[in-house]
């Protein structure tokens, strides 16, 4: 959904025309998509909303402007065409490829990691919205991969909800497939597939085909991240018990102030959405520590986006987080003890220094509940309503 908030500013249309760029200050990213979609006859589009007969493949390059120019987290789209590549984001290359050509460019692509990291796009996005998202998450997370987008048929509409659901579906064989192909590439060494809104839905059932088809999921699909995912917490867990084990590490964003998933449970039976749950409460608390998934909930931190949907793409705290930790397959933190213990210990800190009234979540905007944290989590939370108690009793006798 994050083309709710872009789509309401002024910007161009046909962004994908390649023009030539030679400032020597912005910056290049490749990319590697594949799509679903239909060709489309606009020029400058290259692919439709609607569903295509056969996975395409196509190379494309986005010159991004200096960081001077910009603000992390954030696509600077053209308002008019041809785009100023000193402020605005451009296209620079464009080229289809065939299964074969595709392969070349993974492999000339491919960092000494050996690393690809896929990245499924939600509801409501345009080819080029997806193409334009993914190459500044790329950017700004500084993340050492070879990038491959997969783009799936939604016709950047809100009133699409139920035709782009289904288009997922249309494409899960599509997605399977990639990630089947890359994984058996030999220079390929680890996949991190990562997903937002209803990609997240695409993604977890394509993963479940594999596993019942193949026994298990391709390891070296190692880390799956799922941003604000738009899944049903029931299906969810249905899913997560035919995939079984061994299964790649999974990892949430989640945020309780989302207002795009407030308004999917309401439209889909009124049954929380995964990307909305409260890590702290049962029956989430117990059933995401058994099923060893770690999550990030961002409800404490504020974002650009007015939904509250896009967090996770366009904070520079967590771009940062994706490419230094999570899609290099990493823990949040190296310390031996839980992130939450951490974050606890932060604010016990602050509140007997300080004598600040700030929260756990306010000293730490981005908690996360790992299998280990959510266990010590409420001792943690009882130290800090203790210390903060101590202070301000002394406050009070001062």
């Amino acid at each position: 959904m994050l083309a709710l908030v872009s789509s309401c500013a002024s910007r161009a249309e046909g962004v994908l025309i390649p023009i030539s760029v030679d400032n020597p200050a912005t910056s290049k990213v490749n990319v590697l998509v594949a799509t679903t979609r239909k060709e489309s006859e606009v020029p400058g589009m290259l692919y439709s909303g609607e569903r295509g007969q056969k996975a395409e493949m196509t190379a494309i390059t986005v010159s991004i402007p200096p960081d001077r120019s910009r603000k992390i987290g954030q696509v600077q789209w053209p308002r008019r065409l041809p785009p100023d590549p000193a402020t605005e984001f451009a296209t620079t290359r464009v080229e289809p490829f065939n299964r074969g050509e595709a392969r070349a460019w993974l492999r000339s692509h491919l960092p000494p990691s050996g690393r690809v990291l896929v990245f499924v796009h939600g509801f409501n996005n345009q080819y080029e919205d997806a193409v334009y998202r993914f190459a500044q998450i790329v950017h700004d997370s500084g993340a050492d991969v070879a990038p491959v987008l997969f783009t799936w048929p939604s016709r950047g509409s809100i009133f699409a909800y139920n035709y782009d659901k289904e288009s997922t579906n249309y494409s899960r064989h599509a997605l399977e497939e990639l990630l089947r192909d890359l994984s058996r590439d030999g220079r390929v060494r680890e996949i991190t597939v990562m997903a937002h809104s209803m990609g997240s839905w695409l993604t977890v059932e394509a993963l479940r085909q594999m596993a019942i088809r193949d026994g298990r999921v391709a390891p070296k699909i190692r880390n799956v991240i799922l941003a604000s995912p738009d899944l049903d917490v029931d299906v969810f867990g249905q899913q997560m018990a035919e995939i079984g084990r061994p299964r790649p590490d999974f990892t949430l964003f989640v945020s309780q102030d989302d207002r795009a998933l407030n308004l999917s449970r309401r439209i889909s039976g009124n049954v929380d959405r995964l990307g909305q749950v409260d890590p702290r409460i049962e029956p989430y608390r117990s059933e995401f520590e058994k099923a060893g998934i770690t999550v990030l909930d961002l409800t404490a931190l504020q974002g650009g986006d007015p939904l509250n949907h896009g967090k996770f793409a366009e904070s520079p705290y967590v771009v940062r987080l994706l490419g230094n930790r999570l899609i290099a397959g990493q823990t949040v933190t190296d310390s031996p003890v839980g992130l939450g213990e951490s974050i606890g210990a932060l604010a016990v800190g602050t509140a007997q220094t300080v004598g600040s009234a700030a929260s756990v979540a306010v000293s730490a905007p981005i908690a996360v509940f790992d299998p280990r944290t959510r266990r010590t989590y409420t001792e943690q939370v009882d130290r800090f309503g203790q210390a903060l108690g101590g202070t301000i009793q002394t406050a009070v006798g001062q």
